[in-house]
């Protein structure tokens, strides 16, 4: 199976955000292309959120070119053959926590949000990643800084995408 026909059955299956769903397998539907970077239409990303539930944290990364603190996740890769292990390689490798785990069932949610030119959206499909007992992150390239935040402090330092990404995050768990 491709990494573009396992999108299309996580999508399929996803139970929320219908209307958002519809547009993300609509955009699929009309771009073959659309799970790589090169689809200037916009193309299907994958991110994990980060979190140590015993603490009540999650992991964020200052991302480097838009100097925002974000879930980590990104483009996916031709090595990728689900979105869940595309989501699962960019946390590790953003957070340099060896042992994460995706919380079951599949992504918490999806966020479609503009890019700059030339390409025009993201199609985020969004996990959760479960933080080993005693995790140690590491500062990787793609980012200026990690740090913990207690979930009620992320409103204070993250937009309304990583916000609502907590929430649906808290509710799963």
């Amino acid at each position: 199976m491709s990494l573009y026909d396992d999108a299309v059955l996580v999508l399929k299956s996803y139970e929320d955000q219908e209307e958002l769903r519809g547009l993300y397998l609509d955009h699929l539907e009309t771009h073959p292309d659309g799970m790589w970077k090169a689809c200037q239409a916009g193309h299907v990303t994958a991110s994990a959120l980060v979190v140590d539930p015993e603490s009540e944290r999650v992991l964020l990364t200052l991302h480097k070119k838009l100097g925002m603190w974000l879930q980590m996740g990104g483009h996916c890769e031709p090595g990728d053959t689900t979105l869940a292990s595309a989501a699962l390689r960019e946390a590790a490798e953003e957070s340099g926590i060896d042992g994460l785990t995706l919380l079951p069932g599949g992504p918490v949610r999806l966020d479609r949000h503009a890019i700059p030119s030339p390409c025009n959206w993201h199609l985020d499909v969004q996990y959760a990643a479960l933080a080993p007992a005693g995790a140690v992150e590491e500062i990787s390239d793609e980012s200026l800084d990690l740090r913990w935040f207690a979930y009620a402090e992320v409103p204070d330092v993250a937009d309304e995408s990583v916000v609502r990404l907590v929430e649906r995050t808290r509710v799963a768990l």
